[in-house]
């Protein structure tokens, strides 16, 4: 009974060790030249260059974004690539990226998108509500979608996957 005891609690230190030891590599590029309107949050990267503004966001098993908010201009060409660093099947643990419009109610609209799977998660019949997105994306898939950032002020993005919008949501900030 001893050694049973023993074999298990030696197990579950190991399991523990091998699900919770291991970080997501960061994106961040050490390449680029740091300019006045480059906003770095926690590891993500954002850099605006000549008009353009380059984003990566990770997207985790956690249910979490890595950036709770980017900055562009108004009128500027947005590059967003969104990356899942999950490890959980898509099925259970799918992430997108959905940018809503000024005023659009994020939890009410990823409420209603819950009952949307078959159209990645986007609500049919309201697509004014969103200014653009990704697909919903598995482990280890990745996304680049280009858009122009709407008139300045404040817009939220979200995951609109099931039950993902409490934790999943972040600010474009527009200047």
């Amino acid at each position: 009974m001893k050694y049973t005891f023993i074999a298990i609690s030696l197990i579950l230190t190991s399991l523990t060790a091998c699900v919770g030891g291991e970080s997501a590599p960061s994106t961040e590029n050490t390449n680029h030249e740091t300019s006045p309107t480059e906003n770095v949050k926690e590891e993500g990267t954002t850099s605006e260059e000549d008009g353009v503004v380059e984003i990566t966001i990770e997207s985790n098993d956690q249910m979490k974004y890595n950036l709770s908010e980017i900055r562009a201009k108004a009128g500027s060409t947005v590059v967003l690539t969104l990356v899942n660093v999950g490890t959980m099947p898509k099925e259970a643990m799918g992430h997108n990226w959905t940018l809503l419009n000024a005023g659009v109610d994020h939890e009410e609209y990823a409420s209603a998108a819950e009952s949307a799977k078959d159209n990645d998660y986007q609500v049919i019949g309201r697509e004014s509500d969103v200014i653009a997105h990704t697909a919903i994306l598995g482990p280890g898939e990745t996304e680049t979608i280009t858009f122009t950032a709407p008139a300045a002020g404040l817009y939220k993005y979200v995951c609109t996957f099931p039950a993902h919008y409490g934790t999943m949501n972040g600010t474009l900030i527009v200047e």
